[in-house]
């Protein structure tokens, strides 16, 4: 028989954690192809958009972006503090009574 095999796959908090860490990485570059996007839109002949329309969509994405990356960063720091709550129950510690 050969060496016993390690599971496949990876616990779920821990996938969760990396796909987070993932779409946290991904959000600015997302967001530079959202903001850049109205500079390839063309309505009919006028090679301009409206700008009242370009600009509730730049804010529209602006807000999108902000909601995300807090959205984010709270699931992240939710997970980082029950690691570390996990982690400091399972440490023994070294301080003795008074």
């Amino acid at each position: 028989m050969g060496p016993p095999r390690c599971p496949v796959f990876l616990a779920q908090r821990a996938y969760r954690r990396r796909r987070l860490t993932d779409a946290a990485r991904i959000l600015p570059v997302a967001g530079v192809f959202l903001i850049v996007l109205p500079l390839f839109w063309r309505s009919g002949s006028r090679a301009t958009v409206d700008t009242v329309w370009a600009g509730i969509y730049l804010f529209g994405v602006w807000a999108i972006l902000v909601l995300t990356a807090a959205a984010i960063a709270w699931k992240l720091g939710r997970q980082d503090s029950r690691d570390n709550g996990r982690a400091a129950e399972d440490s023994p510690t070294d301080e003795g009574p008074g």
